[in-house]
């Protein structure tokens, strides 16, 4: 579904190989359900866009130390081969690996086969079955396959290129303003995430939430859905500059499309406000390759749900529109919003008076209202070291010598049991390796049922850390209370 969601506006998603063995085969319909991470070009391309206060009620851990700060994640965390494959879909990325990396047009046609054949490959699944491969490993591949074509040093050089441009041409999220915490690079949960003092919105994947700040506020939360291990959220900073009312989209030429259950065609254009949408009624740019937009089900959020974009209900991205409208002082009255969303029909674009920054996170060690809690891997980065849980609590005014040994114990446990990739087994080198198998059908990876996070009190914490969510909106609408019965008299 990559170059299917990455033929509008090209926007390039980091999509880490798709690996074998993932879960079941699954129809267009969920395809389009749950990808709808698609944004409209000049050309009519499409192009695919990523808190508790108690004990994680994590399963039985095996008494193993977690991963060791020496196994960092591998440079190239997030290129995939289809992620290469819809860099390959901009008209202008062919030419660019020429003339930058000096590759040749035998290289560069060697690369878009292997690309394209990994991507066809590609099929989503119904089921929440569990999946036995690695995106670690189908990462690993990915830059395998590419040095095979193209060598070591030049194979370097395109992951570089990749990564910049995949990250916006920021390496590091940063928050040079932040009131607190250390301002690492994004790639990793070094540091405490830091709470910015301006007006932005932060979207960390693993916690999937995204909070809207306001001048150093935290005023408004939501639970979201991610980008797949093979379609991941990238990390850095961007911008949101327009809001596009009804987007319509294009289906790509890809051999999903028209399946023996498809409903559309391949480049037959599917209407604003149409039910095959996966759009839904709003989309946001944000900068090469993801969107944030609606069209989810409520119960896709918390979970992979996504083609490198932030899901959200349709309630809930109205909402988010809104008050993104409202932040950039764009004059958007109700009365003009509620139009534009009732001629569904009808395309809308509208240009933010201000830009709104947007950061994009991959923490997976984080203090939040004065607890300690640690996020499941889910991109299986390496974050979850014991060395990145002393720089969180070191940024935060506490030494993790000087914990008790319940509260040391509890932390060591807690990264091992969220140092689990998103099947469920553990980041270890040896994910690192590529493996073999027999099933060439690549499938989405499926985020298993099971515990996404571990929450641990500290008290010497307490008043210390990044905000907890302010009006979270689970995307879940509240419940209609039964009317009372009429007492008789």
């Amino acid at each position: 579904m990559i170059r299917s969601f990455w033929n509008n506006e090209r926007r390039l998603g980091t999509a880490t190989r798709i690996f074998r063995l993932m879960s079941t085969l699954i129809g267009l319909s969920l395809v389009l359900a749950a990808a709808g991470c698609v944004q409209e070009s000049p050309n009519g391309n499409t192009a695919p866009a990523s808190n508790t206060n108690a004990t994680s009620n994590a399963p039985p851990i095996a008494e193993t130390p977690p991963p060791k700060a020496d196994n960092p994640a591998p440079k190239d965390e997030t290129l995939t081969l289809p992620v290469l494959d819809a860099f390959f879909a901009q008209e202008s990325f062919a030419d660019e690996l020429k003339a930058k990396l000096q590759l040749t047009d035998a290289q560069v046609n060697q690369l878009r086969a292997i690309a394209r054949q990994e991507t066809s490959k590609l099929r989503e699944s119904k089921s929440d079955d569990q999946y036995t491969g690695s995106a670690a490993a189908a990462r690993q591949e990915a830059v395998q396959q590419i040095r095979t074509a193209i060598g070591a040093q030049k194979s370097d050089e395109l992951l570089a290129f990749v990564s910049d441009r995949w990250n916006g041409g920021a390496t590091a999220a940063t928050t040079p303003d932040a009131k607190s915490g250390d301002k690492s690079s994004a790639k990793s949960s070094a540091a405490s995430s830091a709470i910015p003092a301006d007006t932005r919105i932060v979207v960390n994947a693993p916690a999937f939430r995204m909070d809207v700040f306001e001048d150093g506020r935290l005023s408004k939360s939501y639970k979201i859905g991610i980008g797949y291990p093979e379609f991941p959220l990238p990390i850095g900073l961007r911008k949101a500059e327009t809001i596009i009312f009804n987007p319509s989209w294009t289906p790509p030429d890809e051999p999903w499309v028209e399946s023996a259950n498809s409903k559309v065609k391949i480049g037959e254009k599917v209407a604003a406000g149409d039910k095959l949408n996966p759009l839904g009624p709003i989309k946001i740019p944000i900068g090469l390759p993801s969107l944030i937009h609606g069209g989810k089900a409520p119960a896709k959020l918390g979970g992979f749900a996504s083609h490198g974009c932030v899901g959200l209900t349709t309630p809930q991205v109205q909402d988010f529109a809104a008050r993104l409208a409202q932040l950039s002082g764009t004059q958007l009255t109700q009365e003009q919003f509620a139009e534009y969303l009732k001629h569904k029909t009808d395309t809308k674009s509208v240009k933010l008076a201000r830009p709104v920054m947007v950061e994009l996170r991959y923490d997976t060690i984080t203090v939040e209202d004065g607890k300690l809690h640690i996020y499941r891997d889910v991109y299986e980065r390496g974050t979850n070291t014991e060395e990145n849980l002393r720089a969180v609590l070191q940024s935060n005014g506490m030494s993790f010598d000087k914990l008790s040994d319940a509260a040391r114990t509890a932390a060591l446990r807690a990264l091992n049991a969220m140092s689990r990739n998103a099947g469920g087994k553990p980041v270890t080198e040896t994910d690192s390796k590529p493996a073999k198998n027999k099933d060439s059908t690549g499938k989405v990876t499926r985020l298993i049922k099971g515990a996404k996070e571990a929450v641990i009190d500290i008290p010497e914490l307490a008043g210390k850390g990044y905000p907890a969510a302010v009006d979270l909106d689970t995307g879940v609408p509240p419940k209609a209370q039964a009317p009372r019965a009429r007492k008789r008299r």
